[in-house]
């Protein structure tokens, strides 16, 4: 059984910023691709599951960068789940560059969505066919509960377009990254990067869910939170390092 997946992969322009850095969310969709295709071949994926009414869903991840590849860089992405915490799979990567070096790695907790009533479903026979990865060592713990920075709230509207969807009908994990990075401004996001990054998804986001978002910063401290009226859908939070 394959118990861990390797994949290279050249940043491409699409997936940088104006400083030539990848952006925190390609990170964020080069894992999700990662995820996928492991899980695929484990015959865990997408085309065993949809048949069951079943979707792995992201619950929580965290992201430690010591730096950011640049375009037209070549990376390698190294990813393996570990022993699942009851109805919680654990899922780690390994980011290394061209020479071997780490350059960064990140935590990912999912669980299996039963689709028809949007709850958790009995993953026992999913579990079952994962691999015994106990014997491997992960980068870190536990991916981190996102605490709210104690500062002054800058508050904006949201409502979901087009661009934020994905095939299982909601925002996209990766976007709220984006709409996080667009709340601190190209100012700050052109002189620093976010050297730790964590994301909590507590509710999905639908098409035309009118949301507040609410972005709270106290040095290099932040976290970014989603609401429709008081309901908590997300919470980002996350250092930012001078580039």
């Amino acid at each position: 059984m394959l118990k861990t997946y390797t994949q290279d992969f050249r940043i491409a322009s699409y997936q940088t910023d104006v400083s030539a850095r990848m952006k925190p969310s390609a990170v964020l969709e080069l894992m999700q691709e990662m995820a996928g295709a492991h899980a695929e071949k484990l015959n865990v994926g997408r085309s065993r599951l949809l048949p069951m009414n079943l979707a792995w869903v992201l619950t929580r991840v965290e992201v430690k960068m010591d730096r950011y590849p640049l375009s037209g860089e070549t990376i390698t992405i190294e990813t393996f789940p570990m022993p699942n915490r009851r109805v919680f799979f654990p899922r780690y990567f390994i980011f290394r560059d061209a020479s071997g070096r780490r350059i960064g790695c990140a935590g990912t907790l999912w669980v299996v969505l039963d689709i028809t009533t949007r709850k958790m479903a009995n993953a026992a026979e999913i579990a079952a066919s994962l691999p015994d990865n106990s014997d491997l060592t992960a980068p870190f713990g536990m991916p981190a509960t996102v605490d709210e920075v104690d500062a002054d709230a800058f508050e904006s509207a949201r409502t979901p377009v087009y661009t934020d969807l994905d095939m299982n009908g909601h925002v996209n994990n990766t976007r709220y990254l984006d709409w996080c990075c667009n709340e601190l401004g190209i100012d700050t996001m052109r002189s620093h990067v976010l050297s730790s990054f964590a994301v909590n998804y507590h509710q999905e986001i639908l098409p035309g869910q009118q949301l507040r978002t609410v972005l709270r910063r106290s040095g290099s401290a932040f976290s970014f939170s989603g609401f429709e009226e008081e309901k908590r859908h997300f919470d980002v939070g996350g250092v930012l390092t001078q580039a």
